[in-house]
Formats: C-alpha cells, structure tokens, sequence
C-alpha cells in the first residue's frame, strides 16, 4: 500500500495526519510484543473526524503507524520536550511507558534510518510540495496538523487534557491572528480548552511554521473521549463527534476567511 495519502484541495488550508495511519509492515509486526500490536496509541477515526469540514483544504495523511516510525517527530531523534516522558522518533514504548517490543527486537540505528527514509521522508516531501503549491498559488499557506489522544495518561501528563490543546510554540509557528482565531473559537466551544499547554506542537508545527515566509501551522491535539470510546475497540461516536465537528468546522472556516482576507500576506512578501 502506499504509505501516504494526497487529496488536493484549491484552498489556502493543508491539514496535516501524520498519526492516523495503522498500517505495519509484516516485518515489523512480527517484532511488536502483544501490547504494540494492540497500536493504542493511534489518533482514532481521525480522517473521520475532520472529513469533508472544509472540502477545499488539502489533505496529506500518513497511513504508517506511529510505532513503525513517528511522523511528527524531528528526523534527528531530538525530544521535542526535553526533561519530560515522551516518545521518540521509533518509540520503544507506549504512551503508558510500557514496552511496545519484543525483547531483543527493538529496530537499531540502522533500521530506523531505514524507516525514515522509506516512510518518515515521503511523508513530508508531500507535505512541504503541498504548502509551497498553496502558498503559490494564494500568497499563504496555514498548516492545521490534526492530532488525538486519550485524555489520561500519567506517563505524559498529570490530570485529565482539556478537550482543545491548540499549540503554537509559544506563537513562533503562526501569526498571532490564527492563534487567536482558534483559540477563541475552542473557548467559545463550551469544551475545556488550552493554548500552548502540555502540547505546543509537534516537530511538523515548529518545522514548518514559519510567518515570515507566509507559511504559518498550529497544531490541534483532540481529547479523544470528545468523540469516541477512548479504550478498545475504540468505537467511533456519531454524536459526540458531530457536536465536536460543529467547533472544528467553524475553526478551518475562519482561518480560510483570515487566509483570504489579505491581512496575513504581508508576511509572504
């Protein structure tokens, strides 16, 4: 199967996946322990959630699992989060701090620069030749990099997540007129929401998000009992997820209003 997925829109928005994906190649899989093969670190239904919300946003998702190589991780291995529990470039465990391998069978230096190059590179070739095509043709680019993840979990964060975890870097990635229109709408939701908290975005975010060129990326972090069963089998709830979609819908559409606008073009010049 191809390892990632390209949908072309006309519009000013890219919506990044990096995390959705379940697929694990056979000589991989055989590897995983039985807690890996479980993948309960994916972003569930993700492609789902965000469907058709703004049909003329690009989307560029990867299928590969995150266990297999982390898309949203920085190529060199560096932590994102320096001090604190997080997961690498090819994690040695879960979310949970549990082990994802077999022993003896974690993948070695050379392997993961395998994996890098067959899955992780491909990936954000597509990415990066989306943004430029977008922003040639429009002036400005917005990266919105969809991410979900269970509400609780202690190896990485104390307490429960608010519902919306918009992440900026701290306001590097964007312009602060994105910044503030999702946040905004996330607070208005009703739902608890944060910005720049416990997640300030990705590598992919803080790679790509660069204002002065006009390319901006903020990274949205979805607490999954939002719109789904938050253990396995992981079901997808209509509900609560069209309830949810109402909020997510409202943030892509001003940000493609702000894209058209003219007010963010300055930057690209």
């Amino acid at each position: 199967m191809d390892s990632f997925e390209v949908i072309q829109g006309a519009g000013p928005i890219v919506l990044g996946q990096p995390h959705g994906g379940t697929y694990v190649p056979g000589g991989v899989q055989v590897c995983l322990n039985d807690n890996g093969r479980a993948l309960a670190d994916t972003d569930w239904h993700i492609a789902r959630l965000f469907e058709r919300l703004l049909p003329e946003a690009t989307v560029v998702r990867s299928h590969v699992h995150r266990y297999v190589i982390d898309a949203n991780r920085d190529p060199s291995g560096a932590s994102l989060y320096p001090g604190q529990n997080t997961t690498t470039l090819v994690p040695v465990t879960d979310f949970d701090g549990q082990p994802i391998w077999q022993d003896g069978k974690a993948p070695d230096a050379t392997e993961i620069e395998q994996r890098r190059l067959a899955y992780h590179a491909p990936y954000h070739a597509a990415l990066e030749q989306e943004l430029a095509r977008v922003k040639a043709q429009h002036g400005v680019a917005i990266l919105f990099d969809c991410h979900s993840i269970r509400s609780r979990i202690p190896f990485l964060f104390e307490g429960d997540l608010p519902v919306f975890n918009t992440g900026s870097n701290l306001g590097k990635t964007c312009d602060a007129r994105i910044e503030d229109a999702v946040h905004r709408i996330a607070q208005g939701s009703g739902l608890p929401s944060v910005l720049n908290g416990r997640f300030k975005g990705g590598w992919t975010t803080r790679h790509y998000g660069q204002p002065e060129t006009g390319i901006h990326a903020i990274q949205m972090e979805i607490t999954q009992r939002a719109y789904m069963q938050e253990s396995a089998p992981w079901t997808y709830d209509e509900t609560k997820a069209n309830r949810l979609r109402r909020h997510l819908q409202d943030m892509l559409t001003s940000l493609n209003e702000l894209a058209f606008s003219g007010q963010l073009t300055g930057e690209s010049q």
